[in-house]
């Protein structure tokens, strides 16, 4: 059977690079890799489909958009699509969903242009401000606010990176609908989330998406800037796209024939 993972960022900029990471991998690189397959979705989406070549799945690539609601819409109708289209997938459409792109970085754990592994995918602000502090959604008796991943997940993921010479971080990742932009929200979240390594909009809502059909989720950031006061001049987006094209390659190869996650 050929396995299947499918890949959502945020937006253009990042599937290019992840594109661009899958592309280097095939034998095909050595002279003009060959271009992904577009696949209409339903709704005005399409997946960039980057076929299986010796070790490594089959791969998707779906530019989602901005935020949680919309990442999730998205990946919902691929998720939707596959499980209705594809007639080899009797359990679930996909083996493995990423969330992938770049993102901030807490200091000391994720310095610019390093890597994070989710061990955690965290609904940073999806609750409620009271007297005594914030209320997660899931304290107020209304859903969820993380997706654990599991360690055998993480570890196979941090492995295949370190392979191609890619050092990560292991840690919680949150979601957000604001960006940080200040020293003190950036204190909030440190305080309320110890131990997370990166912020960004879109990993809670991929992993929403993808609980109804069991499929194993883990998010990949490349961080681009310092989670913190918004500092443009110190961004690095081309060091954090170029560490998310190396690292995509190394995802292709994440899943064996009998998924330690399952």
């Amino acid at each position: 059977m050929v396995h299947r993972i499918l890949i959502v960022t945020a937006v253009a900029a990042e599937a290019d690079s992840v594109s661009a990471g899958l592309a280097s991998v095939t034998p095909e690189a050595r002279d003009v890799p060959a271009a992904p397959e577009r696949v209409p979705l339903p709704g005005g989406h399409a997946l960039r489909r980057h076929a299986a070549e010796g070790d490594r799945a089959r791969v998707d690539v779906l530019v989602g958009g901005v935020g949680p609601a919309a990442a999730a819409a998205a990946t919902g109708t691929a998720l939707a699509h596959a499980a209705l289209t594809d007639a080899d997938r009797r359990e679930r459409p996909y083996d493995l969903v990423v969330s992938a792109g770049i993102g901030g970085g807490f200091r000391p754990a994720a310095p610019l242009g390093s890597l994070v592994v989710s061990s955690a995918i965290v609904a940073a602000d999806l609750g409620a401000e009271t007297p005594d502090g914030y209320l997660a959604v899931d304290a107020l008796g209304f859903g969820r606010s993380a997706h654990p991943v599991p360690e055998a997940l993480t570890g196979r993921v941090a492995a295949a990176l370190a392979a191609e010479g890619l050092p990560c971080a292991v840690a919680p990742v949150l979601t957000v609908s604001t960006v940080t932009g200040t020293a003190r929200r950036a204190a909030e979240l440190a305080e309320r989330h110890p131990g997370a390594a990166a912020e960004a909009m879109e990993g809670f809502g991929v992993a929403e998406a993808a609980a109804p059909y069991g499929v194993p989720v883990v998010e990949l950031r490349a961080v681009s800037n310092a989670v913190g006061p918004r500092d443009r001049a110190a961004w690095r987006i081309g060091d954090a796209l170029d560490a998310l094209r190396r690292a995509a390659g190394a995802l292709s190869r994440t899943v064996p024939e009998e998924a330690p996650w399952n």
